[in-house]
């Protein structure tokens, strides 16, 4: 158990106002007596009262801090599917090092192109948690396209905050910038294919229901056109 220790400054406070008061007050007479206990009993509680309510605070902050300090990060809860938290997982930590680019790099042009890559790669993730059998689909994408783009922006990351202008760092950056309008349309073909199998379902199901609202007459029949007459002035429609 730890001692708590008193607060000096009150009497440090009680010991000047007596200094002052045999300085300035006529400390023989007992109405200045008297004057001066009064206020030192005063200064004693108010300054008292002040480090105490200082030293609860700090108290108390230093106790946050420590429980800031000492609490584990929650992990994401689990779907079931091990590959799918994976890719959730990885995907967190690379939208998060994609906005720490982003601060870092000062080019309109890249932190534009970064932003982009973020917006589409959220996406990606989006679509294969809501259906976790693309799965398949991203892999290469996950194992192969971001890992390397990150690597490529912390790449260049590192030479623009290098404060010098070579050959070598030059060429680089250049690299990276045209680069990164391919990667950045490569992501949008990739989100793209996601919806493949979905576009195929949707155009079957118009399909049928083209077909069987025809079948049973639930639909205008289309207006056909004559013959062009001979003297190729007169078009009639007919149903």
């Amino acid at each position: 158990m730890t001692a708590k220790r008193k607060p000096v400054a009150p009497f440090y406070a009680v010991g000047l106002l007596w200094l002052l008061g045999g300085l300035f007050l006529p400390l023989y007479t007992t109405a200045a007596y008297l004057l001066l206990a009064a206020v030192s009993a005063a200064a004693f509680l108010l300054v008292n009262g002040i480090c105490q309510g200082a030293g609860a605070r700090a108290g108390s902050a230093g106790t946050e801090k420590k429980e800031e300090a000492t609490k584990k990060p929650q992990p994401a809860p689990s779907t079931g599917n091990a590959e799918l938290d994976k890719v959730i997982r990885d995907g967190k930590l690379a939208l998060g090092e994609m906005k720490r680019l982003d601060d870092n790099i000062a080019d309109p042009g890249v932190s534009a192109d970064i932003v982009r890559l973020s917006q589409v790669s959220e996406k990606i993730f989006q679509a294969v948690k809501d259906d976790p059998d693309k799965l398949p689909q991203i892999r290469k994408f996950m194992d192969f396209y971001l890992p390397t783009t990150l690597k490529l922006l912390n790449t260049y990351d590192r030479m623009s905050g290098a404060g010098v202008s070579g050959e070598n760092i030059d060429g680089t950056k250049v690299k990276v910038e045209d680069m990164l309008k391919t990667i950045v349309k490569a992501f949008e073909k990739q989100l793209d294919g996601l919806y493949g199998a979905d576009a195929l379902d949707v155009s079957a199901d118009i399909q049928v229901m083209e077909t069987l609202l025809a079948r049973e007459g639930l639909t205008e029949p289309e207006m056909k056109a004559d013959a062009v007459q001979a003297d190729g002035t007169d078009i009639r429609l007919e149903l």
